[in-house]
Protein backbone atom coordinates (compact mmCIF):
# COMPACT_ATOMS: atom_id res chain seq x y z
CA UNK A 1 0.00 0.00 0.00
CA UNK A 2 2.95 2.34 0.38
CA UNK A 3 3.18 2.89 -3.37
CA UNK A 4 -0.54 3.63 -3.58
CA UNK A 5 -0.25 6.10 -0.69
CA UNK A 6 2.63 7.83 -2.46
CA UNK A 7 0.60 8.25 -5.66
CA UNK A 8 -2.46 9.48 -3.76
CA UNK A 9 -0.32 12.09 -2.01
CA UNK A 10 1.29 13.17 -5.29
CA UNK A 11 -2.10 13.45 -6.99
CA UNK A 12 -3.45 15.53 -4.13
CA UNK A 13 -0.44 17.86 -4.25
CA UNK A 14 -0.93 18.31 -7.98
CA UNK A 15 -4.71 18.72 -7.97
CA UNK A 16 -4.90 20.74 -4.75
CA UNK A 17 -1.79 22.86 -4.92
CA UNK A 18 -3.63 25.91 -3.51
CA UNK A 19 -5.05 23.98 -0.53
CA UNK A 20 -3.10 24.19 2.75
CA UNK A 21 -0.92 21.18 3.56
CA UNK A 22 -2.94 20.30 6.67
CA UNK A 23 -6.17 20.00 4.68
CA UNK A 24 -4.43 17.91 2.00
CA UNK A 25 -3.21 15.54 4.70
CA UNK A 26 -6.71 15.27 6.10
CA UNK A 27 -8.11 14.42 2.66
CA UNK A 28 -5.32 11.90 2.08
CA UNK A 29 -6.22 10.22 5.38
CA UNK A 30 -9.85 9.98 4.24
CA UNK A 31 -8.69 8.37 0.98
CA UNK A 32 -6.72 5.81 2.95
CA UNK A 33 -9.63 5.01 5.27
CA UNK A 34 -12.27 4.54 2.57
CA UNK A 35 -10.93 4.72 -0.99
CA UNK A 36 -14.17 3.38 -2.48
CA UNK A 37 -16.23 6.24 -1.04
CA UNK A 38 -13.72 8.83 -2.18
CA UNK A 39 -13.66 7.30 -5.66
CA UNK A 40 -17.46 7.37 -5.81
CA UNK A 41 -17.52 11.02 -4.74
CA UNK A 42 -14.88 12.07 -7.27
CA UNK A 43 -16.62 10.21 -10.10
CA UNK A 44 -19.95 11.83 -9.26
CA UNK A 45 -18.37 15.29 -9.17
CA UNK A 46 -16.67 14.66 -12.50
CA UNK A 47 -19.91 13.42 -14.06
CA UNK A 48 -21.83 16.50 -12.87
CA UNK A 49 -19.16 18.82 -14.24
CA UNK A 50 -18.76 17.12 -17.62
CA UNK A 51 -22.32 16.03 -18.38
CA UNK A 52 -24.31 18.48 -16.30
CA UNK A 53 -22.19 21.52 -17.05
CA UNK A 54 -22.06 22.53 -13.39
CA UNK A 55 -19.13 24.55 -12.10
CA UNK A 56 -16.55 22.42 -10.26
CA UNK A 57 -17.10 24.11 -6.89
CA UNK A 58 -20.90 23.83 -7.01
CA UNK A 59 -20.76 20.17 -8.02
CA UNK A 60 -18.26 19.44 -5.25
CA UNK A 61 -20.38 21.12 -2.60
CA UNK A 62 -23.57 19.35 -3.69
CA UNK A 63 -21.93 15.92 -3.76
CA UNK A 64 -20.24 16.51 -0.40
CA UNK A 65 -23.63 17.41 1.09
CA UNK A 66 -25.02 14.15 -0.25
CA UNK A 67 -22.27 12.14 1.46
CA UNK A 68 -22.06 14.33 4.57
CA UNK A 69 -22.76 11.52 7.06
CA UNK A 70 -20.14 9.18 5.59
CA UNK A 71 -17.54 11.94 5.46
CA UNK A 72 -18.25 12.96 9.05
CA UNK A 73 -17.75 9.37 10.12
CA UNK A 74 -14.40 9.22 8.34
CA UNK A 75 -13.27 12.43 10.00
CA UNK A 76 -14.31 11.29 13.46
CA UNK A 77 -12.39 7.99 13.29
Amino acid sequence: MAIQDFFVNQMLKWKMKDVPEEQREQIAAMFKKNPELMKKISEEIERRVKKGGEPQMKASMEVMKKYRAELAELLSN
